[in-house]
């Protein structure tokens, strides 16, 4: 109030100012001429003190008018009764101009408080809008609401299981009583929504299409219309962005939960695939075995105790498959890296597959000039047992596999070369992954998603192209090491 009084008489002492300065004049002035000089107070009022300030201005203004400058000066007598028209004149017209500058300054303050309310609405609405987890949003929405409305506090509140719960704040916190009196069973009054009042907390609800979504509690808001326009705005901006984001946690979970499923009902599908052939030769072999009526020559039981040994093979290679598809997937994979003779790991790797193999001729071109090379030299055998028993799975009745190895500058890249059918160029990228259905009629197993997982996790590279003999070539690469390789 004593300020609003103040700039009411900044207007009234510059004209008393300007009055004073023009009396030593006044003998060459004409009777207009203090009229027009103290248009000038009034203006200075208007903008200083508002419409107020312009009316104290024009009524300052004309005292000092007819004070000093209306014979008979320094009395407030008017002598001459046409001296009584430049009076009038002075006061209509500064009237006047208080009326317009007045307009013209409420105008000037509504623009400007518009345009501070768009730039704060902008600045809170950008900071809602960015993509994020609900956490970052919800400190980004008390930080900006505590920066932008200058308050002591924010809280922003969520509803769980047993109730409201504080999720986020910025500045004074609230305290316990704080808390207690947002509850219905206080009995304590609280301002709801943003209205002005005399409440030491004000609260938002934050409420969007699907409903209440939380609520914003907040200390010391000034209580202007104008913040609580803007502030009413952002939350309900705020109370979309937190849906959004809400429905978008919500679908990833049910993306991720139909992703799963369709790993659980590719990996079913995989490993009955893989299985049944194992598993039906194993039945048979035993059955016939067990029969006591079927009369085998000692040739045919070796052959079928063989064939159970092979089907084991092959079915201890499966579960072990699956098991380091499970540390790869875990993430507890550890390579091992040593410095490892080629020869020795391909000749491990056969030597396991012997009896799946069967009569199936392997040629090896391995030049003995040949470095070491930097591999963990289990993982590295596995590749190679699974890349020949793909082979093994594809080459035509009769064929060789052909298993090769050159040097290209600081690698040694190796191949596993077939004469089957080959892999069509649409499928050289996904042959590599895990429970893939092909649309030439095919699944891809586990055994080539192993030996992906093993080379990424070497940091190699691996691919499948067309042999020049007909048939598929799986390249890979493997690192050389500068030291000796150990002797096992």
């Amino acid at each position: 109030m004593t300020v609003r009084v103040l700039r009411s008489c900044v207007g009234a002492a510059t004209a008393v100012a300007l009055g004073a300065a023009m009396v030593p004049l006044r003998a060459h002035l004409s009777i207009a001429t203090p009229g027009l000089v103290l248009v000038v107070p009034v203006v200075v009022g208007v903008i200083v003190g508002g419409y107020a300030g312009g009316i104290t201005s024009v009524l300052a203004g004309f005292l000092v008018f007819d004070f000093a400058y209306i014979p008979p000066y320094n009395t407030l007598t008017v002598g001459a009764g046409q001296n009584w028209v430049p009076l009038g004149v002075y006061v209509v017209v500064m009237l006047l101009v208080a009326q317009v500058g007045a307009h013209l300054s409420a105008a000037r303050t509504s623009s400007q408080r518009r345009e501070n309310e768009a730039r704060r609405l902008f600045t809170l609405s950008e900071l809602i809008v960015e993509n994020g987890s609900v956490e970052e949003l919800l400190e980004t929405v008390v930080r900006a609401i505590s920066t932008v409305f200058e308050v002591e506090g924010v809280a922003l509140l969520l509803p769980g299981a047993d109730g409201l719960r504080v999720v986020a704040t910025s500045g004074a916190l609230l305290t316990n009583d704080d808390l207690r009196s947002l509850g219905p069973a206080s009995g304590l009054p609280v301002a709801v929504g943003a209205g002005p009042g005399e409440a030491r907390l004000r609260i938002l609800v934050l409420s969007a299409a699907t409903g209440p979504v939380g609520m914003l509690v907040l200390k010391g808001l000034s209580g202007l219309e104008a913040d609580d326009d803007v502030l009413r705005t952002f939350a309900n901006h705020a109370a979309l962005a937190l849906e959004r984001v809400q429905l978008r946690t919500k679908a990833m979970r049910s993306e991720l939960l139909e992703e799963v499923e369709k790993v659980r009902r590719d990996l079913v599908g995989a490993v009955s695939h893989d299985l049944r052939t194992p598993l039906a030769t194993m039945k048979v072999a035993s059955s016939t075995l067990l029969d006591p009526s079927s009369r085998l020559s000692d040739s045919e039981t070796r052959e079928l105790y063989s064939l159970l040994d092979i089907q084991t093979d092959r079915l201890t290679r499966l579960v072990t498959s699956l098991l380091d598809m499970n540390r790869y997937d875990s993430g507890v994979l550890r390579v091992e890296r040593h410095a490892s003779v080629l020869l020795d790991l391909v000749g491990n790797a056969l030597v396991g597959l012997r009896p799946a193999l069967g009569e199936r001729e392997v040629t090896l071109d391995l030049p003995a000039s040949l470095p070491p090379v930097d591999v963990d030299p289990i993982l590295m055998e596995q590749v190679l047992a699974n890349l020949i028993d793909n082979a093994d799975r594809h080459a035509p009745e009769g064929e060789a596999i052909e298993v090769g190895a050159k040097l290209v500058d600081d690698h040694v890249v190796l191949s596993v070369t077939d004469r089957g059918k080959g892999v069509p160029a649409a499928e050289r990228e996904t042959v590599f992954q895990s429970f893939v259905q092909f649309d030439t009629g095919g699944r891809a197993g586990l055994g080539l998603a192993i030996v992906k997982a093993f080379v990424d996790a070497h940091n190699e590279r691996i691919w499948v192209e067309d042999a020049p003999t007909g048939g598929a070539r799986f390249a890979l690469t493997m690192a050389i090491s500068r030291q000796a390789p150990v002797k096992s």
